[in-house]
């Protein structure tokens, strides 16, 4: 009986746990991405799922097909009309608790995969510049990335550090024309192939400046960076730069920054201390505050 007839994707799901830990491995490689997956080789899958290749051909057969080219037809004809458009792996017709397992799994899987990619050398080469660096400005473009550059440099300023976050095309140029040898340039765009933010890294480099990327591999951003810190997730059904990318590029800030304080003067992380206790003491969600606003809305009260 051809699995298509009953929703390959589906079929992947629910039998998952029955089938041997290898080809296990093969579904979860497929239902990760399984857009990137229908146009893959059998080489690339099973490097991916980490097995070898007569296992991949083993895998299409456990689920009706006597080839991985008949496989990966009833997987993109699925595809084709499941209405899995929303979320690489959600389809059209899950609950709730199916969402939910499917977005958190897909999330973790992209946050697993991070972890045995990233290169504690990069890591480290990054954060040395950044200790070393009398300025570091945080550039940008687009929500997500300013989003991410503003957290970075947030980050940066409660180290210590001389640090800007630089959104508009001029300004970029303005700063990549002012940092010189002992600066920073540290540039996050998923997309990684937007022209200003590019001539602006060009324009830093030549001017002795170092360039990071936060960038995915093979953008045009990652060849013009002198560091490269690559994230690569799967690709959002809906958004240029999904909650995956959003959650992979907040850990490798929070891993650099941690790695930065721990090379910089011990005072530093005796100073993240005391920061954070004056804003639970001092902020405007504290006790005190409250109690003061309080104060002042009862005294305005009582004057009406």
């Amino acid at each position: 009986m051809n699995a298509s007839s009953h929703g390959l994707l589906r079929q992947l799901h629910e039998r998952l746990d029955e089938l041997p830990e290898a080809q296990r491995s093969v579904v979860r490689a497929v239902l990760e991405d399984p857009r990137a997956a229908v146009g893959a080789t059998v080489e690339q899958l099973a490097r991916q799922a980490g097995v070898s290749m007569p296992t991949i051909v083993r895998t299409c057969r456990s689920f009706g097909h006597e080839s991985v080219r008949e496989f990966m037809l009833a997987l993109a004809q699925d595809l084709a009309v499941s209405g899995s458009h929303l979320h690489r792996s959600v389809l059209a017709d899950d609950g709730a608790s199916e969402v939910s397992s499917k977005i958190i799994q897909a999330a973790v899987s992209s946050l697993a995969e991070l972890g045995r990619r990233i290169d504690p050398a990069v890591i480290d080469q990054v954060a040395d510049k950044l200790a070393q660096a009398q300025r570091i400005d945080c550039y940008s473009v687009g929500a997500a990335s300013t989003f991410m550059a503003s957290e970075l440099q947030s980050r940066l300023f409660r180290l210590g550090k001389n640090s800007n976050a630089i959104f508009d095309a001029h300004q970029q140029l303005v700063s990549a024309s002012t940092l010189g040898p002992q600066g920073v340039a540290f540039v996050v765009s998923h997309v990684g192939r937007m022209p200003y933010t590019l001539e602006a890294a060009r324009f830093a480099r030549a001017q002795g400046a170092t360039v990071v990327a936060l960038t995915q591999p093979d953008t045009p951003l990652a060849q013009i960076a002198d560091l490269l810190l690559p994230v690569s997730v799967p690709q959002d059904a809906v958004m240029r730069v999904g909650t995956e990318a959003y959650l992979a590029h907040l850990v490798v800030i929070e891993i650099l920054m941690v790695r930065l304080a721990q090379k910089l003067d011990p005072q530093v992380a005796h100073g993240l201390a005391q920061f954070k206790q004056l804003l639970h003491r001092h902020g405007f969600d504290s006790a005190e505050y409250s109690g003061v606003r309080d104060s002042n809305e009862e005294g305005e009260g009582d004057e009406r």
